[in-house]
């Protein structure tokens, strides 16, 4: 019978406060950029359509989510969620916070974009992932 080998390794956990203030800045920039320029006013179409913009924590994961409505006939007016980005706070960074920006694939895989970013710097690349209006 193999012997299990446990190593620890140390790594750094956002705080409840922290993760608050990281919150609060992910939810400004969806409220004052990404929502007037990608989503100015609901425009309901035949198929799938934008509702809203959000974006919630999942452990040490901030997701930036699109709410669909469908429009299709079948399934009219019932509404999913579709992140399309991700911050992944990196552990290993003891001395600042820095976080992999994800980018979901239509595959369902998530794919590193970038990678150690500080948030201003990942704010600022997230921005940049929705396609030109």
């Amino acid at each position: 019978m193999a012997k299990r080998v446990t190593r620890r390794m140390w790594g750094r956990v956002l705080a409840a406060e922290e993760k608050a203030a990281i919150a609060a800045r992910c939810e400004r920039l969806i409220a004052d950029r990404l929502k007037p320029l990608y989503l100015p006013e609901i425009r309901p179409t035949k198929i799938n359509y934008p509702v809203d913009m959000f974006g919630q924590w999942r452990g040490s994961k901030y997701s930036f989510i699109v709410r669909f409505r469908s429009g299709w006939p079948d399934n009219a007016g019932e509404e999913f969620n579709a992140a399309y980005a991700r911050l992944d706070h990196v552990e290993e960074h003891l001395q600042e916070t820095r976080f992999d920006v994800m980018w979901h694939r239509h595959t369902g895989q998530w794919w590193r974009r970038q990678a150690a970013l500080t948030l201003d710097e990942a704010l600022a690349d997230v921005e940049q992932m929705l396609p030109p209006v």
